[in-house]
This record gives C-alpha cells, sequence and structure tokens, in this order.
C-alpha cells in the first residue's frame, strides 16, 4: 500500500525521488525541517521505505545511504540524448538572444530617461535667450562708451593683486635663501634633489611672476574708464 500524501514515508519518499542521489538520514532530516519532522520519524520513514522496496539503500559500516530507485526513471537511449542536447543547445541560443534583446531595450531606455523632456527644452531655451539678451546689453554698453567697473572696484582688485604679486615676490625669495643654504654643502646635485623631493618652480607649472607685475604696470599706463 502506498504511503499517505501528507505521512512522513510519502514526504521522505517524494523528497528522495526528487533528489535522486545519495543521501542520509542527516541529509534528509536538514532538508525537510519546514515539516517538522524529528530525524527519528525520518529515520523509521527511511527503513520502512528501504524494507518495502520503496527506495534502495546500502550499508557503509553504521551509516546508511539512501537512493531513489532507478527503475522507475525512463532512462534515454543515446538517440533521445542527442535530441536533448540540440534542444538545450537551440534553448541556449535563444536566451543568448533574449538577453541581447534585453540589454539593446535598457540601453534604449536609458539613452531616452538621459534625454530633455519638452518642457525642459522650453525651460533650457527661455534659460539661453536671457543669458543672450543679458550679453547682448553689456555690449551694447560696451560700444557706447559705458564703463562697466566703477573706478573704485578697479583701484580694490588691483590693490589686492598688487599684494598677493608682493606675497608671492617675498616667499620666492624665502625659498631661495633656504634651498641656496640647503644645497650649498650637499653632495646631491640641486637639480636631482629638487625632483627628488617634488619641489617645482614657477616655470615648471606655466606661470611667470613677471607676467603678473607687468599687468600692473599696464594697468596703471592705461587711462581711467577702461
Amino acid at each position: 500500500m502506498a504511503p499517505k500524501s501528507d505521512s512522513a514515508e510519502a514526504i521522505v519518499l517524494n523528497f528522495v525521488n526528487e533528489q535522486n542521489r545519495p543521501l542520509n538520514a542527516q541529509n534528509v532530516a536538514d532538508a525537510l525541517q519546514k515539516f517538522n519532522l524529528k530525524k527519528a520519524a525520518i529515520q523509521k520513514a527511511l527503513d520502512n521505505l528501504a524494507d518495502g522496496g520503496r527506495i534502495s539503500f546500502k550499508e557503509y559500516g553504521k551509516q546508511k545511504i539512501y537512493l531513489a530507485r532507478q527503475d522507475q526513471f525512463n532512462i534515454l537511449n543515446s538517440e533521445e540524448l542527442n535530441q536533448m542536447k540540440e534542444q538545450n543547445a537551440k534553448l541556449q541560443k535563444q536566451l543568448e538572444e533574449q538577453k541581447k534583446n534585453v540589454n539593446e531595450v535598457e540601453a534604449e531606455i536609458k539613452s531616452l530617461q538621459s534625454n530633455l523632456t519638452l518642457e525642459q527644452i522650453c525651460g533650457r531655451e527661455a534659460d539661453l535667450r536671457m543669458e543672450v539678451q543679458e550679453m547682448e546689453n553689456k555690449l551694447t554698453k560696451l560700444r557706447g562708451g559705458v564703463t562697466l567697473v566703477s573706478p573704485e572696484e578697479r583701484m580694490a582688485v588691483e590693490t589686492m593683486l598688487s599684494e598677493k604679486i608682493s606675497q608671492w615676490r617675498k616667499r620666492k625669495r624665502m625659498f631661495k635663501d633656504i634651498w641656496d643654504t640647503l644645497t650649498e654643502n650637499s653632495p646631491k646635485d640641486p637639480k636631482e634633489l629638487r625632483e627628488e623631493l617634488g619641489i617645482e618652480y614657477d616655470e615648471d607649472v606655466g606661470v611667470s611672476l613677471q607676467s603678473y607685475s607687468d599687468l600692473i604696470q599696464q594697468g596703471k599706463k592705461r587711462p581711467r574708464g577702461y
């Protein structure tokens, strides 16, 4: 008589057949915890199923290994296996094509999401028109000889720039004095030491103290109001 579908034997039998691999009682107990079956009940079910010929088992010392009966399964011949392999290959190809299609759709969605909406385009156009108008207004004033920077603002900027250049010149001189002292008795070549320490001169980064000093002089020579 077949065990009832909700009995411990039925649950264990169904699991062993589904797994179709060697199992011991602990393997089955761990997998069937959700059915609240104790290990003793599972061991009894396995032994009853084995004694009744519903499953196979082998003993290895004190260990019993249980396995689904193989004669209940349809064994495929070589032709059927080859057909399954061909079908599997076709399914794999279809899966790859579907993945490619999904990637293309995702890329298109991402591209569309990165584009501006009509509302955003209109807003951007309005901002650009405003910027253009402001620039045209400034250009009109410049063409009419209107001074956009007041003499006071110009003087403040020139004073600040002059102070910064003075600090630059002072610190550059301080560094030269210290560097000359350090390298005077050093066995290393100053250039090699400078490269080793990662020290860069103004010229190394494309700036010139003299060029900024010239800006101050040019500003002083230029007539006020320009």
